[in-house]
């Protein structure tokens, strides 16, 4: 290589740099206007000082500039690219594609050029220019008249030159190659405690260029068991908020991890990206109940138990290894909740419905009787909103209801069709365990709420206050159970999940698209994963029953494409004591 074929290089690195500025250009009144500027005044200074200093004056001064303007050139032309895209429009991706294969080629240059400017290589190119190089690195080792100021301040630019230049080399490998991740939370408890640190390849995962579908083909499959890293779809995946977790990831790394801007419009750091785990694949339609993962395809149209996820679900924490109790912070139940609520499964799954039903008609029958004892004026009417049969405050509110139906016109007929309008009615749920269990807890907690309501009416009609409820034996029984009803109401969304993707209008099974995975945190009881939206809201237990109870859900599954999927774990680095290829700790 002489100055000659380096000068030829250094031109064709400037022109792919102007046309790389060309493709940039905007004419739209927003942020993507600075893009085509930015680029254009690093051009014009990469080839002042490299065509018209270096090269055509021979101020051999600018060796060093030159080289230092190739070394950013990759980054600044990076930062461009992201400014363009920034605005309110986005681009064509013919237009990315073209920016990026000039990124491409001039990045390439640079490189190329950058290793024969180096010392150890410039003889090879001219021994006027190595010479040069050596005067002044013999210069900087002996200063003559160079104030301790100067010599500090040029200490201090290197330093933080190195450093900015880190801060974007990372940036790099970050987006293609690999990512280091800090586990946020117990959602992947015993696999992962807080503060885990593990590595994440990206490149066979497709990574794109930010703000673009620009980059490497697609060549890793997720399957089943992968625990993997992927951006939360419950936040906007629009163009400013990728630009502001492109800002907060730069700003994260310069700060070294103390300042991290990635929050939400209301101020809250975002959990974002999550790490979690592969639970169904394309092609799938899948159910939870009782804690059972149920699987079934096109060509298998029967659910059946993926027997692999009981491998890692983890829904008693009170049974991992006790190496690991000591790093979790947090366990949802304790060993007598997790029992109770087995018990409670296994009543619902034995309930006779025969036998309910004649009790529900005989509670019906007890409450008319007392109803009827009350000789009073009813001249109202009643009817209960589905807020009102919200099973807390069902339970909660018992003397009201109690109150109101032996008060109203109604309240007698009311409450028999609460009790029974679902008797005697063929329901056939076609191999729904989800909707069969919870038409089934919907009739446990009817039966307690009615023999409450009962009670209460009995309690008024002997006399007795709100105020002194609380010392009847009876009612307290019948409210014990009522809050063990309750307290599995606040973990069914946890513990199960409905037929997912829903069938379709006619009842047809529909599946998980191709390139689409459903995911979720192996601490089922405490992991806001893709089961679960980040909002609440009423909802009735069973369309089977007009009078159903209703309860606070979250439940709103989602299933992730793979263009949202940034890689795998690959291995935990952090605590050493731990450090591997993830497994199955804690089981």
């Amino acid at each position: 290589m002489n100055i000659k074929n380096l000068s030829v290089l250094s031109r064709a690195c400037v022109i792919g740099t102007a046309l790389f500025s060309l493709s940039l250009l905007s004419f739209h009144p927003d942020i993507s206007l600075i893009a085509f500027p930015f680029s254009l005044i690093f051009t014009g200074c990469l080839a002042f000082f490299s065509l018209k200093k270096l090269f055509a004056d021979s101020a051999l001064a600018f060796i060093a500039v030159f080289r230092e303007l190739l070394q950013y050139l990759p980054y600044v032309m990076l930062v461009a690219f992201v400014f363009r895209r920034a605005g309110n429009y986005g681009t064509p991706f013919a237009l990315d594609v073209l920016s990026v294969l000039l990124w491409l080629f001039s990045s390439a240059l640079a490189l190329v050029i950058l290793h024969y400017l180096n010392p150890k290589h410039i003889s090879g190119v001219s021994k006027e220019w190595s010479d040069f190089l050596e005067k002044q690195k013999a210069g900087r080792k002996n200063p003559k008249n160079k104030s301790f100021l100067k010599t500090t301040l040029r200490e201090i630019l290197s330093w933080i030159d190195a450093l900015v230049q880190a801060v974007f080399m990372v940036l790099l490998l970050n987006i293609f190659i690999v990512q280091l991740y800090e586990i946020p939370s117990e959602s992947m408890v015993p696999e992962f405690l807080i503060k885990d640190r593990v590595v994440v390849f990206k490149t066979l995962s497709g990574p794109k260029f930010p703000l673009s579908d620009v980059g490497l083909p697609y060549l890793k499959k997720y399957n089943r068991g992968d625990i993997v890293v992927f951006r939360n779809p419950h936040y906007a995946n629009d163009r400013k908020s990728e630009v502001r977790t492109f800002i907060s990831q730069l700003v994260y790394m310069c700060t070294l991890t103390k300042v991290n801007l990635n929050v939400d419009e209301n101020g809250n750091q975002k959990a974002d990206p999550l790490v979690k785990r592969v639970c169904g694949v394309e092609g799938e339609q899948l159910m939870m109940q009782d804690g059972v993962l149920y699987a079934r395809t096109k060509d298998s149209p029967e659910f059946k138990a993926v027997e692999l996820d009981a491998r890692w679900a983890a829904w008693n924490l009170n049974s991992v290894k006790p190496s690991l109790k000591k790093g979790i912070h947090d366990f949802p139940l304790s060993e007598s909740d997790y029992a109770q609520m087995l018990e409670t499964e296994e009543e619902r799954r034995n309930l006779n419905l025969e036998d309910l039903a004649s009790e529900c008609r005989k509670i019906a029958s007890d409450f008319e009787e007392n109803y009827d004892k009350l000789k009073t004026s009813k001249k109202t009417t009643v009817s209960f909103t589905d807020e009102q049969l919200n099973v807390y405050s069902l339970f909660i509110n018992s003397n009201y209801f109690a109150a109101s139906l032996l008060s109203c016109e109604n309240g007698a007929s009311w409450f028999r069709a609460f009790m029974t309008d679902w008797c005697g009615k063929e329901i056939d749920f076609a191999g729904d365990l989800y909707a069969e269990a919870n038409f089934r807890l919907n009739l446990m907690i009817k039966r307690i709420a009615g023999k409450i309501i009962l009670r209460n009416a009995q309690l008024y009609l002997s006399g007795i206050s709100d105020e002194n409820f609380a010392s009847d034996a009876v009612r307290n029984e019948l409210m014990a159970e009522a809050q063990r009803l309750f307290t599995y109401c606040m973990l069914l969304d946890q513990r199960n999940m409905p037929v997912f993707p829903s069938n379709d209008e006619n009842g047809n099974p529909r599946y998980i698209p191709k390139n689409s995975y459903f995911m979720m945190g192996d601490n089922r009881f405490n992991s806001l994963d893709m089961r679960h939206s980040y909002e609440r809201w009423n909802v009735k237990l069973t369309s089977a029953d007009t009078y159903s109870v209703t309860y606070m859900t979250n439940m709103q599954p989602q299933f992730v494409n793979r263009s949202r999927m940034l890689g795998s774990t690959s291995y935990r680095f952090w605590p050493v004591s731990r450090a591997g290829i993830p497994g199955k700790l804690g089981k």
